[in-house]
């Protein structure tokens, strides 16, 4: 055991990983820390650059996870989560936009604050136009679906205690949301500002299809939200209909002034399969999840695992 563990999922990051292990390797953690990297799926040589630095590095313990494919990066997470061993658990990205500096001012605001799970936040980030709208508009979705605190920013560089990574890895769906599980757990979280540099090398993995599967994992993973939106919809719609039904007979009946005009009809048709096939999607959308969990689709799948020996 050791007082902090470091999970970096990594993704096409050879340029950058070699010197982001050895400025961690470098901190003064008291009780010690231990690195866990996880390749998922890389299309570059960053999993022979991970291999490198299990094999050099000998003054702490670090562990090298390669996926068998491309998982997702909450995927890969979790089968870092999995392997940790640290009384803290810190997750962080492999781009230096997480600077290693701050990691122990994270490890200190747990350790001081008793939060169960302290975030990291900076809106000062570099990132593109597309990659912060994608993030808000997640943020955004969290705060409806997920009873999620006003304000806090769910930043991938975080720190959580012990019971809540136990709880977290419990989670076996093919489709996890660490933050969504995280706030299943518990809602003792915290955040902290920290210095996020722009991205030095490279440009961000997240993609807008990327991000549109993150917002339905919030979506579908942890809330039925949508399928009550749905019933609302349809109660609505259900009622409107019948009193226009109404009134369209009363005006035929004592008015002698029928509703003609195949626009209108054409109009309501439109907007009645449109909301049927909208609803048939969500239900589809929950129902394929639930074939996949009842399935056993695998979360992430562990090509190989190798450590320094120092565990």
């Amino acid at each position: 055991m050791c007082m902090l563990s470091i999970v970096i999922p990594v993704y096409n990051g050879s340029a950058t990983i070699r010197d982001l292990v050895n400025a961690l390797k470098a901190l003064d953690i008291p009780g010690g820390h231990e690195i866990i990297l996880v390749d998922d799926g890389s299309q570059d040589n960053s999993a022979q650059a991970c291999q490198a630095l299990v094999q050099s590095i000998s003054e702490i313990p670090i562990c090298f996870i390669q996926l068998a494919k491309n998982f997702g990066e909450h995927n890969a997470v979790m089968a870092g989560l999995h392997r940790a061993k640290g009384d803290y658990v810190i997750t962080m990205d492999d781009d230096f936009q997480n600077p290693p500096k701050e990691v122990p001012r994270l490890l200190e605001s747990a350790l001081s604050s008793k939060k169960d799970v302290i975030y990291t936040y900076d809106f000062r980030a570099g990132h593109g136009m597309a990659r912060r709208i994608g993030s808000r508009f997640a943020n955004v979705t969290a705060d409806i679906l997920l009873n999620k605190p006003r304000g806090l920013y769910l930043s991938s560089f975080r720190c959580m205690k012990r019971f809540v990574v136990n709880e977290v890895v419990k989670y076996s769906g093919p489709h996890p949301y660490i933050d969504g599980i995280i706030l299943d757990v518990t809602q003792s979280v915290s955040a902290i500002e920290v210095e996020n540099p722009a991205r030095v090398h490279g440009k961000s993995n997240y993609t807008m299809t990327r991000l549109f599967s993150l917002w339905l994992s919030i979506v579908m993973n942890h809330s039925l939200v949508p399928l009550r939106v749905g019933l609302f919809v349809g109660a609505a719609l259900s009622v409107s209909s019948m009193v226009l039904m109404a009134v369209a007979l009363v005006r035929s009946m004592f008015w002698n002034d029928a509703i003609v005009g195949w626009e209108a009809v054409l109009l309501v048709v439109m907007l009645m399969s449109g909301v049927q096939i909208l609803l048939t999607g969500i239900v589809g959308e929950y129902i394929g999840r639930i074939y996949q969990i009842a399935g056993s689709r695998p979360q992430y799948v562990v090509a190989e695992a190798i450590d320094n020996g120092c565990r």
